[in-house]
């Protein structure tokens, strides 16, 4: 069970809410559009702007994530899943006309309270070399680089894997 309750309302318009496979598609399309909105193009392209509900409801069946949902429209992602003890963050994500409102933060809040619950000892998320304004927003929320890794296909370090201990 998800620490976060259905429906818990943090602002009058704004509530954090445990994602369920309902809202797999919602989800995918709010993925794909925050990921597209990227001020550049990664190279290799993010695996994000292929997300569909299928793909979605799987991570979300391994795993689980969070959403914002802001005048009852999901405006905020963030998925994970627990492996070995680590608490696995991904496609965190803020649609353009939703960012500056705090959004990220409640987010890794979430995460953090839900891998505290499910006695992770750190987080791990990763984030693009070419886009080092997540990696610094990540750092904000108390995540350090760990290493640097290649996407497959790739013989040059293409993102940072960043980790934030638990205990």
């Amino acid at each position: 069970m998800i620490g976060v309750s259905p429906n818990p309302v943090l602002s009058k318009n704004v509530a954090l809410c445990a994602l369920r496979p309902a809202d797999a598609e919602i989800a995918a399309q709010t993925i794909r559009a925050a990921f597209l909105a990227q001020r550049l193009t990664t190279c290799p392209p993010s695996s994000a702007l292929g997300e569909t509900a299928e793909t979605v409801a799987a991570k979300i069946a391994t795993g689980c994530g969070f959403g914002v949902f802001s005048e009852e429209k999901l405006a905020a992602v963030a998925l994970w899943r627990l492996d070995d003890g680590v608490f696995l963050i991904s496609r965190v994500c803020v649609l353009p006309s939703a960012r500056g409102r705090g959004m990220a933060r409640m987010l890794m809040a979430a995460c953090q309270a839900e891998a505290g619950r499910l006695g992770a000892v750190r987080m791990r998320l990763r984030a693009r070399l070419e886009l080092p304004e997540n990696e610094r927003m990540f750092e904000r929320f108390g995540f350090q680089r760990v290493r640097v890794e290649a996407h497959a296909g790739f013989d040059q370090p293409t993102r940072a894997v960043t980790e934030k201990p638990l205990s």
